[in-house]
């Protein structure tokens, strides 16, 4: 009975202890981890950030924003001052796919046409990118070529890849990167 009665308060004991570390490790996920300790390397002070406040003071997109950029500035132009019809159909698509590569930060479609990914929910901030490039080539060019090229560019810089049609598609931007540097 003795016996039975020291197991049952080891039991109680190990049962309390386990909720005491239960309630230790509740205790610590509820400590502030939002701040951090940085060194500013300028005036070598210590300084506390405040993780929330960095995050709640970023922009965040407006989708009635997002949808005006997208169809009513880089949809609607590129359609303007692309040329039309069905056989140029394949030229636009290859603007397209470069701007939608950019729009969705790299993400081209795969052998199964799949993207990973949807242009028109992009980031403003890229939005606001190609809409420059796309006035900017409207009031220059409106050369096809070039504003494939410009988006290709931007593309590059962003190291995003690209889709490639075939080796020739290799060959051609070779070509267009020599043709720009000896400008």
């Amino acid at each position: 009975m003795k016996e039975q009665q020291e197991q049952e308060q080891e039991g109680i004991r190990k049962d309390d202890a386990k909720h005491f570390l239960k309630l230790q490790i509740l205790q610590k996920a509820k400590e502030s981890k939002e701040r951090q300790l940085s060194i500013n390397l300028d005036t070598q002070n210590f300084e506390e950030i405040d993780k929330v406040k960095e995050i709640l003071s970023k922009s965040f997109d407006d989708p009635e924003e997002k949808f005006d950029l997208y169809y009513k500035a880089i949809r609607k132009v590129i359609m303007k001052y692309l040329p039309k019809g069905k056989e140029f159909k394949e030229e636009r698509d290859i603007i397209y796919e470069e701007k939608n590569i950019f729009l969705t930060r790299g993400k081209a479609k795969n052998k199964r046409g799949i993207r990973g990914g949807d242009s028109r929910m992009g980031y403003n901030d890229d939005m606001y990118e190609l809409v420059n490039l796309i006035t900017d080539w409207v009031s220059m060019t409106q050369d096809p070529v070039d504003l494939y090229q410009r988006i290709y560019d931007l593309n590059d810089k962003y190291n995003y890849g690209h889709r490639q049609y075939d080796d020739s598609s290799k060959d051609f931007h070779k070509a267009m990167s020599e043709s720009k540097t000896e400008k």
